[in-house]
């Protein structure tokens, strides 16, 4: 093998190596799962009728805060 066929071969497999670690950092499945759970609990509530003495807003309120901060979280970690 020439030196310039190993040198080929190691940037082939440092580039592969760097796209791998990019990934593995960026992804964010349990967020991304979190995420969307609170958004379906969100809309559950938004359905149920609001005959709850104010906590069913209240809840409203908090799940938005929660979507919130779960957003700046992934962001904060490049996602």
């Amino acid at each position: 093998m020439t030196t310039s066929s190993v040198r080929k071969l190691l940037l082939g497999v440092a580039i592969a190596a760097s796209m791998g670690i990019g990934y593995a950092v960026g992804a964010q499945p349990h967020m991304d799962e979190s995420l969307a759970m609170l958004q379906s609990a969100r809309g559950e509530l938004a359905r149920a009728t609001p005959n709850k003495g104010g906590h069913r807003e209240r809840a409203l309120g908090l799940i938005d805060q929660a979507i919130g901060e779960v957003r700046a979280g992934i962001a904060f970690a490049g996602g």
